[in-house]
């Protein structure tokens, strides 16, 4: 009896040891991440809102070369339509990107998911324009684009008619989304591709059986279970589409974007912060777009990625439930077994 007591009182000791082990482990590894999630994200919120409450020229101690004017930063950012009209903007890159590239990016999924020669070949090209600096990608478009460019020559050498690509309102927001999508749309295809080759080939031979054909397939088959992976696609797009900056910047510049309809929130505080020397002013509206982006973000994540993040915990609590009933069954098998030994000792010593 005591040997059995000071083995459990070991076992439960290495186990509370364990446990404390790894808790120490997990600190040890996440803290340097945590260390720099505070000191680059939390930290530098917090300074933008302190100092969105001052008219401040980026020197010295906004409390001395600086004047407090509380939140009439806020005011202007919200009356302002010029903001209002960055915000729309930003709000139509949103929904275009999602629009255009989700149905583009399955549609090239389902052909590079097949087998053909060259798939790998084709795969790279779509995906190699992800990859280029966006410095490099806005400099060769702005360049393609001029009204003096490649793109109107070639359409004058055809019999068609060149157009104002970048300075026509009419037409600049739509030169954007294609430079988007173009840029875009191969990381949205890598992913979707990831998805259909995790659907289990079973489910496609079933399907053939019963008569389905191709887009029948698809349809029943690949679009449900690739759900998860369009929901995290589309998180991402949305919030890369929320803060969308170098493209625009690069090839619009610092004034024409507003003139030509394509202003994003992000170009409108760089543009009336830093280059208006009110930094006051362009922290508020730093904190204006991180709120935006945050509201965004949770509302998606309570509507849509639960969902997903419901459906994974079910299923570990299924798991964690299947594992206690198996750990009872073996014991209780464990138990008959003792008994029946017992039993036949007794048998034998008879």
């Amino acid at each position: 009896m005591s040997v059995s007591a000071g083995a459990r009182v070991q076992r439960r000791t290495s186990g509370l040891s364990d446990k404390v082990r790894k808790r120490i482990e997990i600190t040890i590894l996440s803290l340097p991440a945590l260390i720099m999630f505070l000191g680059f994200v939390i930290l530098p919120v917090f300074m933008a809102g302190y100092y969105g409450f001052f008219k401040w020229k980026g020197y010295g101690k906004p409390t001395v070369n600086g004047q407090f004017i509380g939140f009439e930063n806020y005011k202007v950012i919200l009356t302002d339509p010029n903001f209002q009209q960055a915000l729309g903007h930003t709000l139509f890159v949103v929904v275009a990107s999602l629009v255009i590239q989700g149905p583009l990016a399955i549609l090239f999924a389902l052909l590079l998911n097949q087998k053909f020669k060259g798939r790998a070949l084709i795969r790279t090209l779509i995906f190699v324009p992800y990859v280029v600096s966006e410095v490099i990608v806005g400099t060769g478009w702005s360049l393609i684009l001029q009204t003096t460019g490649a793109l109107n020559a070639l359409l004058k050498k055809i019999g068609l008619g060149g157009a104002d690509w970048i300075s026509d309102p009419k037409i600049a927001i739509w030169t954007l989304m294609f430079i988007i999508s173009w840029k875009y749309i191969g990381f949205a295809v890598i992913l979707m591709i990831a998805g259909m080759q995790s659907i289990p080939e079973d489910l496609y031979e079933a399907a053939k059986v019963d008569g389905a054909g191709f887009w029948r397939q698809q349809w029943s088959i690949t679009l449900p279970l690739l759900g998860p992976t369009i929901r995290i696609w589309a998180f991402m797009s949305i919030i890369g589409s929320l803060q969308l900056f170098d493209l625009v910047y690069i090839i619009w510049g610092q004034y024409v974007s507003s003139t030509a309809g394509t202003s994003t929130m992000a170009t409108y505080m760089v543009r009336e912060g830093r280059l208006a020397n009110n930094y006051g002013y362009g922290s508020a509206v730093a904190v204006v777009i991180f709120i935006i982006s945050l509201v965004i973000a949770l509302t998606y994540q309570r509507f849509v990625l639960n969902r997903d993040l419901e459906g994974a915990l079910t299923d570990e609590k299924d798991a964690k439930r299947r594992a206690k009933r198996a750990a009872k069954e073996a014991a209780k098998l464990a138990k008959a077994n003792g008994n029946a030994a017992a039993v036949a000792n007794e048998v034998v010593s008879q």
